[in-house]
C-alpha cells in the first residue's frame, strides 16, 4: 500500500475547525492522506481532487467505504474555486495539498518520469497537453536552458541544452538521460547527472509552478475562520513559492525597499504555524526515501 509523506504530521495539524466540515485534499493521488482525515474526523466531508484520471480511479477505490462522505473531482488545483462552485461548496474546513509527482507516477515506466526505466519521453501527469518529448524537440537552445536552468537549478543548463538539441530527435528517457550523461558525469555520492534535468522538464511539462501563489491565496480566501491549509513541497522551487505566499497572507510588506510607507496593503489574514518547515522523522525518511525531500508548511485563517 502507498505510504503518503508526514501522514501524522497532516492528520494533526489539518484538525477540520468545526465537526461537520467539508475538508479539502486538492491533490488526492491515491487517497493515503484523504483515508486517514476521514477516519480520524468521522462527521467531516472530504472534497477529492485530483488531475491524474487514473490516480483518481484509484483514490475511488480507496475511498469507497466513506461512501457519500466524499466528492471527487478530475481538475487541477489552480482551478480551485471554479470547482468548489460547481461542487456548490462557498467555505471549506480545511485543505491539504501534496506537490509534485506521486511515486506511483514515478513507478509506472510508461508515463515516462523517471529514467530508471525505457519508456518515452512523456511525463505529464494527465493526457491533455505538451509531453516533454514535445517540448525538448521544438524549444530553441536558449529556451531549452531557461526551462533547465530556473526549473531544475542545473547549473550546466546551457550545455546540456545544446547537447540536447544536437542529438534531436529525443524520444525516450534513457536517450534524454545518456545526453546529459554524457556532459555532466556523475560524481561519488551525488544524485544521478540527470536528476535536475528531468525534474525541470516535469515542472515545465506540467506547468506545476504556474499557479501556485494563487492557488495559495485563494485556497486562504475560501478557509473558514480558524481553518488551516497545509501544503507539502518536494523542492526548493515550490516551497519558496508556499513560504512566500504565507509570508504575505501573515501580512509581511512586499513594497520595494525605500518607499515611505507601505503601498501593498498587506493585511494579516493567517497565523503561519510553521516557522521553519516541517520535515519527515528518521524513521520515516528510512522507511519511505521519498519523504526525504518533504517540506510541510502549514497556516491557521484567523
Amino acid at each position: 500500500m502507498h505510504e503518503p509523506v508526514l501522514l501524522k504530521e497532516i492528520v494533526e495539524f489539518l484538525r477540520p475547525n468545526r465537526e461537520d466540515g467539508v475538508l479539502v485534499d486538492a491533490t488526492v493521488g491515491l487517497g493515503g492522506h484523504a483515508e486517514a482525515l476521514l477516519d480520524r474526523y468521522p462527521a467531516t466531508e472530504l472534497l477529492a481532487i485530483d488531475r491524474d484520471p487514473r490516480a483518481l480511479k484509484m483514490a475511488r477505490e480507496r475511498l469507497r467505504k466513506f461512501g457519500e462522505r466524499v466528492t471527487f473531482v478530475q481538475g487541477r488545483y489552480e482551478k480551485l474555486i471554479d470547482i468548489l462552485k460547481q461542487s456548490n461548496i462557498s467555505a471549506i474546513s480545511g485543505l491539504v495539498a501534496d506537490l509534485g509527482v506521486s511515486s506511483m507516477q514515478l513507478d509506472d515506466a510508461i508515463r515516462g518520469f523517471s529514467f530508471r526505466f525505457d519508456a518515452p519521453l512523456d511525463m505529464r501527469m494527465s493526457s491533455e497537453g505538451t509531453t516533454a518529448a514535445e517540448l525538448v524537440n521544438s524549444l530553441d537552445e536558449r529556451s531549452l536552458a531557461k526551462i533547465l536552468r530556473d526549473y531544475g537549478e542545473e547549473p550546466m543548463a546551457r550545455r546540456i541544452a545544446r547537447a540536447i538539441v544536437e542529438a534531436r530527435p529525443v524520444e525516450t528517457t534513457t536517450q534524454l538521460a545518456g545526453i546529459v550523461r554524457r556532459v555532466k558525469k556523475a560524481k561519488p555520492h551525488d544524485i544521478d547527472p540527470a536528476t535536475l534535468t528531468f525534474q525541470a522538464l516535469r515542472i515545465a511539462t506540467n506547468e506545476e509552478l504556474i499557479g501556485l501563489d494563487q492557488f495559495v491565496t485563494e485556497a486562504v480566501e475560501v478557509l473558514e475562520s480558524g481553518a488551516r491549509i497545509a501544503v507539502i513541497a518536494f523542492h526548493s522551487l515550490e516551497d519558496r513559492i508556499v513560504k512566500r505566499a504565507l509570508r504575505r497572507l501573515e501580512g509581511e510588506c512586499v513594497c520595494p525597499p525605500g518607499l515611505p510607507v507601505c503601498r501593498c496593503g498587506a493585511k494579516e489574514v493567517v497565523r503561519v504555524l510553521t516557522r521553519r518547515p516541517q520535515t519527515a522523522a528518521a524513521l520515516e525518511r528510512e522507511k519511505n526515501p521519498r519523504s526525504r525531500s518533504a517540506k510541510l508548511r502549514v497556516a491557521e485563517k484567523r
